[in-house]
């Protein structure tokens, strides 16, 4: 379920809930071998498309689920390539935010909980496009995306570790302190 993207011209962002574990994987592969394909057919190419696998971060749904949707939808408008998100052609904004026919949205829970009805939960949406995002927010999510951190609470993070056994969040700077260097510091 596609809950927002953007298609900019070097790169793509979704926000996406998959169904299972593999969705997200599967749908990637099949845009790559599809839409590579096709793409390579019509402008009668070889090769990749893009640099690298793309890259995946959980997300905690009560934190940063709309922080990502303002993310993703304002990337145009950082970009400098139009002044309001409303104006990119290839976003997920218009639907989201006017209610625009858009067959690739499939609304979150969580924005659907946004009004009572279609036009509410749209009002309530576009207001909070009033303010860019901070830049220290904007780290956050590239960094939790480049380095597939997971992206929302303390709690959060430490349940996502303790079910994976994967790095949730960056480790502290500079090299661990020996025990001799602990006990100085007390």
């Amino acid at each position: 379920a596609i809950h927002a993207y953007v298609l900019m011209t070097n790169h793509v962002h979704l926000l996406a809930s998959p169904g299972h574990a593999q969705a997200l994987p599967r749908m990637m592969q099949t845009v790559g071998r599809r839409y590579v394909g096709r793409f390579n057919f019509l402008h009668r190419r070889t090769g990749t498309l893009w640099e690298g696998r793309y890259k995946a971060t959980l997300v905690e749904t009560e934190t940063y689920l709309f922080t990502c949707l303002r993310y993703i939808e304002l990337n145009p408008v950082r970009a400098r390539m139009v002044a309001a998100p409303g104006e990119y052609r290839w976003s997920s904004h218009r639907g989201n935010a006017f209610g625009d026919d858009d067959p690739v949205l499939t609304p979150h829970p969580s924005f659907l909980a946004l009004g009572r009805d279609p036009e509410e939960r749209r009002d309530t949406y576009r207001s909070s496009f009033g303010e860019p995002l901070a830049e220290d927010v904007v780290r956050t999510i590239r960094d939790a995306t480049q380095f597939e951190w997971a992206l929302g609470s303390l709690s959060f993070r430490e349940h996502v570790v303790a079910r994976t056994g994967r790095r949730a969040g960056r480790l502290p700077m500079g090299r661990p302190r020996t025990d001799g260097e602990r006990k100085k510091r007390l």
